[in-house]
């Protein structure tokens, strides 16, 4: 089969520009993998294929793709020949059946020999599909498993996609696919930039695409080229005026699905609104209007601002202009939240919380308040931080929610709340309460500073994930609505990396209490130790993302620990036992010594009788045994798990030699129940730790 570049085009009306670079990703894997499976491609063709996305396409050029699959030469296994032929040799329906599947004659077919006897066989050629036909089934299954989250119809046809299609590009070489894909015929014709361009781009070659879509069309089709210009163009526009671009690559995946054909302009605003606060005037810029804001040397917001213009105006200075005005609105806005919100005391507006709906089960905002006050105070006493302190920073905590800017930009909660208190006279840990308790709010986000913001933080959470999950509102598959899991993980997160000690079981059951004494609503135990269980379900995620080894999470999470910084000092000892050369050894015996234990009837003694240990293997290991048992105790118990590990080590060869000298289920009962018991301490030893078990390869 030849081979030549295949291009695949998707025009649309504009996609979503946060989703763009996802959906681009999506598509990309989905063809490859399916040309790939249908044998289409090899790997190198794979390694080498360009995807392109712009607001108005999904494209991917990929070389070296054969026009069809070639024809394959298959064996196939008929009836075994004893059922084939009857005593005097003739085909029974069996044989007949076979050939006539086949294609072919009884005597055509031929005879191999297996273990199991002789068997019928026949050998058919099955033609290969052309491109066309397999095509048209890869893109089906690709945009099925695109990331859309909700799809959308079109005129008159059944189709579904992100948004309306408008053609479809498919070439194999220089020759036009000719398919139907998402109710659109296929043709050889693309279309260039809405504004700069005119009429169809003829594509008349695949390899082509790129440099006709710029030359003819005025547009940067490649995501990453587009977005490196981009990045180019803003940083040379803020060197102009001794400023920096701070880095975003959120905004900067945004504008670059914005445009097709980028163009930065750098804008100013007036220096009166610097009075009001940064983050005011950047979450202006970047959220509402997609502009990159300037900074100078010291990290202070400049009043200069750049956005990037899908176009290249014959006037730029009008265009500037016009996001200037546009900009100034919004900073002027900004600037009367400001001066209107100082008006009110943060300590005045939290009975407003009562009009602010939490949750129907749980009350309001201001009742949410009540218990995350009380709460904090409990936490702020087990962790050595300033009861007082915590509780007023809990009580002002939500008090922003109802302040105009926070209405306006919700982004800025508690980031407001802390320029109010300060502007109240609160103390400044009450400030830093109210911003920090809501960190971390993503992944690798900071946590809070202070041990009363980490109370109040752990109050909130905790507050919001024991009521919504007992109110029934459960996370299932990847609906969370109330971001329980991000709470359970922010709150394993402030344990473990600000090393409290605080038990998972206990802290559930104070905000349950919380719960019954201020809103009489009953989170029983069942609910309970279901909720502790999801929060330390969350323990595999955040491993994860440190290149844990799911084994040793796994090893650590079958022995259940309440603590979860008891659970992150057992997977660091588990991970570094791990790369000892005892370990899997070690983990098989353990895996032996847990089979033998689970076939017991009965629950297994830990008492050893020495003057039954008869062989010497067996009080070999005993006699290490009893020693370890002595040492790791207090190991264990100072929580050193590694040191701990580190020296059970040495059971590995009076281990290995007790199984291999030793009958454990032996006729003597009171030998039996002896090794069951040395057996059984071994188990209880390790599992101080870990079910190392779990280890094995």
């Amino acid at each position: 089969m030849s081979t030549q570049t295949l291009l695949i085009e998707i025009g649309t009306e504009e996609l979503p520009p946060k989703a763009l670079k996802s959906l681009s990703d999506a598509f990309t894997d989905g063809v490859l993998a399916g040309l790939l499976e249908a044998g289409l491609i090899n790997a190198d063709a794979k390694a080498q294929a360009e995807p392109f996305a712009t607001p108005r396409r999904l494209a991917l050029r990929v070389p070296d793709v054969a026009s069809g699959q070639p024809d394959q030469q298959i064996e196939r296994r008929g009836p075994a020949v004893k059922a084939a032929f009857d005593g005097d040799g003739n085909p029974t329906p069996a044989a007949q059946g076979f050939a006539k599947s086949c294609g072919l004659s009884v005597d055509q077919l031929t005879r191999i020999a297996t273990d199991k006897g002789e068997w019928l066989a026949a050998t058919i050629t099955e033609v290969g599909k052309p491109l066309d036909s397999l095509l048209s089934e890869i893109l089906d299954e690709a945009i099925k498993r695109l990331p859309i989250p909700k799809r959308m119809r079109w005129g008159d046809g059944s189709a579904e996609f992100v948004r309306p299609v408008k053609w479809v590009t498919l070439l194999h070489g220089a020759s036009t696919v000719d398919l139907e894909v998402l109710g659109v015929q296929s043709s050889n014709t693309s279309r260039g930039h809405r504004f700069h361009s005119s009429g169809e781009i003829v594509i008349s070659h695949a390899d082509h695409y790129a440099q006709l879509l710029t030359e003819q069309g005025h547009i940067v089709p490649g995501f990453s080229e587009r977005q490196a210009q981009i990045a180019t163009q803003i940083a040379e526009l803020a060197k102009s005026v001794n400023g920096t671009i701070e880095p975003d690559p959120a905004l900067l995946d945004e504008v670059t699905g914005l445009v097709e054909y980028p163009n930065a302009l750098l804008g100013s605003f007036d220096p009166e609104f610097l009075d009001v606060p940064q983050e005011c005037l950047v979450s202006s810029m970047r959220d509402h209007q997609k502009y990159f804001h300037l900074t100078d040397q010291n990290g202070d917001l400049l009043p200069r601002f750049i956005t990037v213009s899908n176009i290249v105006s014959k006037n730029p200075d009008q265009v500037r202009s016009g996001n200037e005005k546009v900009l100034r609105a919004r900073l002027s806005d900004a600037q009367f939240f400001w001066q209107t919100d100082q008006k009110t005391t943060l300590a005045e507006r939290v009975s407003r919380l009562e009009d602010v709906l939490f949750h129907v089960k749980l009350g309001s905002v201001h009742d949410k308040v009540t218990r995350i006050q009380a709460l904090a105070g409990n936490l702020a006493d087990s962790i050595k931080a300033d009861r007082e302190v915590a509780q007023r920073g809990a009580y002002l905590a939500k008090a922003d929610l109802v302040s105009d800017m926070v209405g306006e930009f919700d982004e800025l909660q508690g980031i407001m709340g802390h320029y109010y208190a300060d502007r109240d006279g609160e103390p400044a840990l009450v400030g830093d309460c109210i911003e920090q308790h809501y960190w971390p709010r993503f992944a690798g986000d900071q946590l809070p500073a202070s041990g009363e913001a980490q109370a109040v933080a752990l109050a909130d959470k905790l507050d919001s994930l024991v009521g919504i999950y007992a109110a029934g509102e459960i996370p299932t598959g990847d609906k969370d609505p109330y971001g329980l899991r991000r709470a359970a993980l922010s709150i394993l997160r402030i344990l473990i990396e600000k090393e409290l000690a605080l038990e998972l079981p206990e802290l559930v059951a104070q905000a349950a209490d919380v719960y019954q004494q201020h809103q009489s609503f009953t989170v029983d135990s069942d609910t309970q130790e279901a909720i502790v269980d999801f929060i330390r379900g969350r323990l595999m995620a955040f491993y994860q993302t440190q290149d844990v080894d799911t084994s040793t999470i796994n090893s650590v999470l079958a022995c259940r620990p309440s603590s979860p910084l008891d659970f992150d000092a057992r997977v660091s000892a588990v991970h570094a036992f791990s790369q000892v050369e005892e370990a899997q050894d070690l983990a098989a015996a353990n895996k032996r010594i847990s089979n033998i234990l689970r076939k017991q009837a009965q629950p297994v003694s830990t008492e050893v009788n020495t003057d039954a240990l008869a062989d010497e293997a067996e009080l070999a290991l005993y006699t290490v045994l009893q020693a370890l048992e002595t040492e790791c105790s207090a190991l264990f118990a100072a929580r050193d798990y590694q040191t701990g590990l580190a020296k059970l080590a040495q059971l590995r060869t009076p281990i290995d030699t007790f199984f291999d000298q030793v009958m454990v289920m032996t006729d003597d009962a009171q030998q039996q129940q002896n090794r069951l018991a040395v057996l059984q301490r071994i188990q209880n030893l390790f599992l101080n730790v870990a079910d190392i078990a779990r280890l094995q390869n």
